[in-house]
């Protein structure tokens, strides 16, 4: 499906909404007020369809002040982010080069939600590694201040110890799955010897008790998978220090590829991809090599200023304008 319309109309707007309608969250903001429409207090997204055959109704309704209401079905969940559990939603948007070239906390966010998608049942083991820390990291900061002793530390850092090296175990378990289709994918678009590697350690109760005393300086863990970095390389060239832009664009792009390949052979069902303004740059060649590969990846929504960017007949061809979305006569 190729939606096409002049800058400024919608169309990035219209993929920010399926993505919402089908994850439960915008991949562009986390505040959700700036999801309403300008002067309204409040907005709903529906989406039907079918998955894997079976009939699909979601819905997610915002109002200003008030968490975000969500239903599969006609049931109401207890959180919209349930949604990602009944549907995969890939999305790429220029800003997504900032997996490749942004701060190492960018490519684990990534990764700890690709973990999600491609692991359901460990979706919440960042999470809750997160939560840990943070305990820790208060209880170096009541040892640091004289309120309570290093005793205090011991439960913590034992639970840190376990699940950092079990998110570490599944972090890298992830990158295995997507390594050799991110290097098939990357090839095909001219990205040579592509791989992805963790940089990163398994932290255990002794790494952990061996540097108490700078933690309790610095008030924060200084070890373990919340400071860890996964490396995006062409060879022996980092891609964030040493890549161009168009080979980071290239990375993300096989990316996304790759982990829509995974989703479909681990769920059976391939994800919907959402692809907004991905055909400018890149060449006439690299354009068909993407439409190829999008045409065999299941459901896919792409916007292009012109559909003579698409180098392919799309099943179906929508006309953006502000505040309408037409199928082309």
């Amino acid at each position: 499906m190729l939606a096409v319309g002049p800058n400024g109309v919608g169309k990035t707007n219209l993929l920010e909404s399926l993505h919402v309608g089908t994850q439960g969250f915008s991949p562009r903001t986390r505040n959700d007020a700036q999801l309403i429409r300008f002067g309204e207090s409040s907005g709903r997204i529906a989406v039907r369809g079918r998955n894997d055959g079976v009939p699909l109704e979601l819905e997610v309704v915002l109002e200003a002040g008030a968490g975000k209401r969500a239903k599969l079905n006609g049931a109401a969940l207890r959180s919209a982010e349930q949604l990602r559990s009944e549907t995969a939603t890939l999305v790429f948007t220029p800003d997504r080069l900032g997996i490749v070239k942004g701060a190492p906390a960018v490519r684990r966010a990534y990764l700890d939600r690709a973990l999600g998608r491609l692991s359901p049942a460990r979706a919440q083991l960042p999470a809750e590694y997160g939560a840990v820390v943070a305990q820790r990291n208060a209880a170096l900061r009541r040892v640091a201040a004289g309120f309570s002793t290093r005793a205090a530390l011991e439960p913590w850092t034992e639970q840190a110890a376990v699940l950092g090296a079990e998110l570490v175990a599944a972090r890298r378990e992830a990158l295995a799955l997507l390594g050799t289709p991110f290097a098939d994918r990357a090839g095909e678009l001219g990205l040579d010897e592509a791989e992805l590697r963790y940089d990163g350690t398994v932290p255990t109760a002794a790494a952990l008790a061996e540097r108490v005393d700078r933690d309790l300086e610095r008030g924060a863990t200084g070890l373990g998978p919340h400071l860890d970095d996964v490396v995006i390389a062409s060879g022996a060239r980092e891609l964030r220090s040493f890549g161009s832009q168009g080979e980071q664009r290239l990375a993300v792009l096989a990316l996304l590829l790759a982990e829509a390949e995974v989703i479909a052979d681990r769920r059976g069902v391939p994800p919907l991809l959402l692809l907004d303004d991905v055909l400018s740059e890149l060449d006439p060649a690299r354009r068909r090599i993407l439409a190829a590969r999008v045409g065999q990846a299941g459901q896919a929504l792409v916007t292009a200023t012109d559909a003579a960017m698409l180098p392919a007949e799309p099943s179906q061809l929508l006309e953006v304008s502000p505040g309408a979305v037409r199928q082309a006569a």
